[in-house]
């Protein structure tokens, strides 16, 4: 007997113990090697080193993470695949950018690995993230390791010793914000933000800003989208909506860090596990990051919101703004117009379409092992790997939080706030058509940037994003970005 046969069975009797799941086919995959290129840092990456050392255990196959900074991800892997190099076997990645590189024929159809796997359980995947993240066209292009959107958090005991209430509408947070800042939340004697976002440029400011509109201009459901007239791919974004939207945005700086401008996601992490927010507009780690060992001054106080929303709704045809009411806006709740946003839309990984059989296979059997439950609810509980519930089990009951150490006041607040987030109709969906990153990492993130930095109006802001999306669309032309439209809404 070899020694990866008996390593084999040596795996399968403790995954039988730990509930740790073999990898699809758990085949053996000697003298393999899968590149994947992704983020830097711990975030993201730092999971798929340490499971693929645990992979190349138990199949033999060497898995090679490659980090580089988050702006590079897309041009790299595009670049890469489309000339032929194909020096990266997997990319993770927005989920939303699949689309792009799938209209290029450069991600290989998952559907035939899925169903010959019989450890991934697709009916477990919530639906959102099974069928608009893993989806492009109907067939299964990527594998999720993370399920993205954004909420908001509140220190809850800094909004009760106030006498306040967790905001419901825009301008409620910026009433609390207001009403908070330069309270001594950590008790070291110096005063603390009411609001904490990232905004730096080139970062991720852009996914916040668009958190903000999206309640304001979708109003019909997930399929209406709110950046685009889907008829004509013309921009809906130079009006009053995501004017009001900018404004919002921009004010929250007023009660924030001052070097806030300057600060990415990373930074604000770090102030509000510090315990020096009382606001903020996260993804779904906030909960789980309290529990490390850096957080003790915030453990069990930062609480979730599904969405914040807003009693004023765009009016497509007139371009101003009008009060919600049952017509204009069927999913509102007691007059106010929800639409959680799927910031990125979750971080998921696809296989190079031209990379050779045996690497697609051990890619694959990869990508499954880190998206089955047994390692996947693990990796969700620990708020250092990036990576947030997407799973319909790991949001069933509140047992795996509060076994990962989370007060149960709090497992029932943060599940909740997921749940009623992804059971929202009118859930809004990050662009995920050809030119997306061009859409809102470079246009709207830079026009966005300027206008916070006062170099531009609004109004000029608004303008010039509304003629660099025109722009884009037709570079990649009008009649197809208008079907890959109708394919990423799901219409």
């Amino acid at each position: 007997m070899s020694f990866r046969t008996k390593f084999a069975g040596l795996m399968l009797s403790a995954a039988a113990v730990t509930g740790m799941a073999m990898p699809a086919a758990a085949q053996d995959y000697s003298g393999v090697t899968v590149d994947i290129l992704t983020r830097p840092g711990y975030v993201i990456a730092g999971r798929l080193i340490e499971r693929g050392k645990e992979f190349e255990e138990m199949t033999g196959a060497k898995i090679v993470v490659t980090e580089v900074p988050f702006a590079e991800i897309f041009p790299k892997i595009q670049n890469d695949w489309a000339t032929g190099t194909n020096s990266i076997d997997v990319g993770v990645f927005a989920a939303g950018w699949g689309v792009e590189l799938d209209a290029a024929g450069l991600l290989e159809d998952l559907d035939p690995y899925v169903a010959a796997d019989d450890k991934i359980d697709m009916a477990d995947i919530a639906p959102y993230f099974r069928e608009f993240g893993q989806k492009v066209g109907g067939k299964t292009k990527l594998l999720m390791v993370d399920g993205d959107f954004q909420m908001v958090y509140y220190r809850k005991d800094v909004l009760e010793a106030a006498g306040l209430e967790p905001p419901k509408t825009w301008e409620d947070y910026l009433d609390v914000a207001s009403k908070i800042h330069g309270t001594d939340m950590n008790g070291d004697g110096e005063g603390d933000y009411g609001s904490c976002i990232f905004k730096k440029r080139n970062a991720q400011s852009y996914f916040a800003i668009q958190t903000i509109a999206s309640s304001i201009v979708q109003t019909q459901g997930t399929a209406q989208g709110f950046h685009f007239d889907n008829a004509t791919m013309k921009p809906i974004v130079n009006n009053a909506g995501w004017k009001k939207a900018f404004e919002l945005y921009k004010a929250t700086g007023e009660y924030g860090p001052p070097e806030e401008l300057n600060m990415d996601i990373g930074d604000t992490r770090a102030v509000f596990k510090d315990g020096r927010c009382g606001l903020l507009i996260e993804w779904g780690d906030p909960g789980p990051l309290q529990l490390d060992d850096d957080a003790t001054k915030v453990k069990g106080l930062i609480y979730a919101i599904a969405a914040v929303g807003s009693r004023e709704v765009l009016n497509r045809e007139t371009g101003e703004l009008e009060p919600v009411t049952a017509d204009n806006a069927p999913y509102a709740v007691d007059g106010i117009n929800y639409a959680p946003f799927a910031a990125f839309g979750g971080w998921a990984g696809a296989v190079n379409a031209n990379a050779d059989q045996a690497t697609k296979d051990a890619a694959y059997a990869f990508l499954s092992y880190m998206n089955q439950s047994a390692q996947s609810s693990v990796d969700v509980t620990i708020g250092a790997t990036g990576y947030n519930p997407y799973r319909l089990s790991q949001l069933a009951s509140t047992d795996l939080w509060v076994e990962a150490g989370m007060p149960q006041e709090l497992a029932e607040n943060y599940i909740g706030a997921i749940n009623g987030a992804l059971n929202n109709l009118n859930m809004a969906s990050d662009m995920k058509i050809p030119g997306a990153q061009q859409y809102t990492g470079v246009v709207l993130d830079t026009e966005l940037a300027r206008y916070l930095a006062g170099e531009i109006s609004v109004e000029e802001a608004l303008e010039n994003i509304e003629e660099g999306w025109e722009e884009i669309t037709e570079d990649f032309g009008r009649d197809e970005q208008i079907e890959a439209q109708a394919l990423a809404l799901g219409e």
